[in-house]
């Protein structure tokens, strides 16, 4: 049991950990960790397929179905998370790039936010908590910042 505690503990320290680059890109070098970011904006949120790939401003996309990766080729920008994917609520209120939940996302004023979310931890929740409209005006200053380290 105490092996399980450190095992759990180490993996979320890790999975916590600030991260370096613009663009918060996984193991197999996907960013929201191969999620079909178009789905967020019809509320689901399904992980793509390597069949549908695509990419922009350095970061490989993954998509459910070609129908889904030709609309975030016509529009990218639209779809791509913000804070290159790294979690909203640490950018805004620990001015820090630490990863995500896939899972764990909002569509505010029609951009994609993606959190940390884990049974320690549920950012999107305190990210509503302690204001985000406030949070989101911080976050993006900190991004101008943060982007370039």
């Amino acid at each position: 049991m105490k092996k399980l505690f450190i095992i759990l503990v180490a993996t979320t320290l890790f999975a916590c950990g600030a991260q370096k680059g613009t663009t918060n890109i996984d193991g197999n070098g996907f960013i929201a960790e191969g999620y079909d970011v178009t789905e967020y904006f019809n509320g689901k949120a399904f992980e793509g397929s390597n069949a549908f790939i695509a990419t922009y401003e350095g970061a490989n996309y993954r998509f459910t179905s070609e129908a889904n990766k030709t609309k975030f080729e016509a529009a990218p920008s639209k779809y791509a998370p913000q804070y290159g994917g790294f979690c909203a609520y640490a950018v805004g209120a620990d001015n820090k790039k630490i990863g995500i939940n896939p899972e764990s996302y909002e569509i505010r004023d029609g951009k994609l936010y993606l959190f940390y979310d884990t049974v320690f931890a549920d950012t999107k929740e305190k990210w509503m908590e302690e204001g985000a409209e406030r949070l989101q005006k911080k976050a993006d200053e900190n991004w101008m910042v943060l982007k370039q380290q």
